[in-house]
């Protein structure tokens, strides 16, 4: 049987995995409607939520250990990248197209140039973020310089994309304490950003986000090197827990539970330090990618599922985490603009807006998930994976 035509039986899921990505996304979206009314970072309500990206890349190194590491006496690299872009494209596309529609209801002070932007200039951007090529910062049409101008979320899956290019490549093929070193000297790279060090001397132009994690998201020098960061570690540093099966932890009962919550508390964490001891923040930032967040991976796999309504609680929240994640943000432009042009709103009527968007945002990604996602995925493994 030839690669082109090989199926691959799927293996059993880690559904409190699942769970937690699940309640990650929903803390990311909840973080990004706070984000919208803090001054600054220190000050931002769920003010750690933008680890949750950090706790999105251990769960992927996992998880793509367990998928196809001990497939690739089966499948060849082509097909592994076939079955990647199948997985994860379909999302991208519609979180775009998603970020089209609303682009000029998103026109705020912030956001000068969207109603500079020629709908020509538009529809090259819709191509770009479809095919998931990066808006350089000659080509931002929204003022940001962000990966995708038309979904803020979608930085995160271009260094997922190159995760798994590196893994299929590289990582793979490296015995365990080639990777141990690996994920021991990534490392030092996060400590570097965490705690400020920047001994590359590229950090300066973010010193708005000091001793955070904060970035990624450009293609700057220091957003690319931030991004770099973030993904080696928790990626690789996944991959790895994967292949240390001994390093599981089992919490005979609740463990959803606990798992949910640890995972939770890192998120909504205010900020560390104040204004005398910033570095403490850092410090926080680096422990919780550096050793929280592995224990709790190896706790959510180590674990089993209490109950019937926990186990579909956590189906529901594994098949909407994704969509959740890349279609939100668009909404969130659209957010901006509505408080910057109702500065005087009651306090209920912000309320009720951020809860809508955030209920809305729910509904579109179960509906995506039901409507979009599975049938178009479905369509594709039929046609190029059969």
């Amino acid at each position: 049987m030839s690669d082109n035509t090989l199926v691959l039986t799927s293996k059993p899921r880690f559904e409190i995995l699942d769970g937690l990505r699940g309640v990650a996304a929903m803390i990311v979206v909840a973080f990004h409607l706070f984000e919208t009314y803090s001054p600054g970072p220190s000050e931002q309500i769920l003010n750690h939520g933008y680890l949750a990206v950090d706790f999105f890349f251990v769960l992927s190194g996992f998880v793509i250990g367990y998928a196809y590491d001990d497939r690739w006496g089966k499948m060849a690299t082509w097909n592994f990248f076939k079955r990647r872009l199948i997985r994860l494209q379909p999302m991208v596309i519609l979180g775009t197209l998603i970020g089209a529609f609303w682009f000029y209801f998103g026109d705020a002070p912030d956001f000068a140039l969207v109603m500079q932007t020629p709908w020509w200039k538009l529809l090259i951007i819709v191509v770009m973020g479809c095919m998931m090529f990066p808006t350089p910062p000659s080509m931002d049409i929204r003022g940001w310089q962000e990966v995708n101008s038309l979904n803020g979320a979608a930085w995160s899956l271009m260094w997922e994309y190159i995760a798994n290019v590196l893994y299929a490549l590289f990582f793979r093929k490296f015995p365990l304490k080639l990777l141990a070193i690996f994920v021991l000297l990534s490392a030092f790279l996060t400590i570097d950003v965490a705690l400020n060090l920047d001994n590359f001397a590229l950090l300066e132009a973010r010193s708005y986000a000091k001793y955070t994690m904060i970035g990624g998201f450009g293609l700057s020098p220091d957003q690319l090197y931030i991004g770099i960061c973030r993904l080696l570690y928790p990626f690789f540093g996944g991959l790895l827990l994967y292949r240390l099966s001994k390093w599981r932890i089992n919490l005979s009962h609740g463990g959803m539970t606990i798992c949910s919550l640890a995972v939770a508390f890192t998120l909504m964490m205010p900020h560390i330090g104040g204004d005398s001891h910033p570095w403490l923040n850092g410090l926080y930032c680096a422990v919780v990618i550096l050793f929280v967040y592995p224990a709790i991976v190896a706790a959510g796999a180590g674990s089993t599922l209490d109950g019937k309504r926990t186990t579909a609680i956590c189906k529901f929240l594994g098949m909407i985490s994704y969509p959740l994640y890349i279609t939100h943000y668009p909404m969130i432009y659209v957010q901006m603009n509505w408080a910057a042009r109702h500065p005087e709103a009651p306090l209920g009527t912000y309320i009720f807006v951020a809860v809508a968007i955030f209920i809305v945002s729910i509904a579109v990604a179960y509906a995506s998930v039901k409507v979009y996602d599975i049938p178009v995925r479905k369509w594709l493994a039929d046609r190029f994976l059969l």
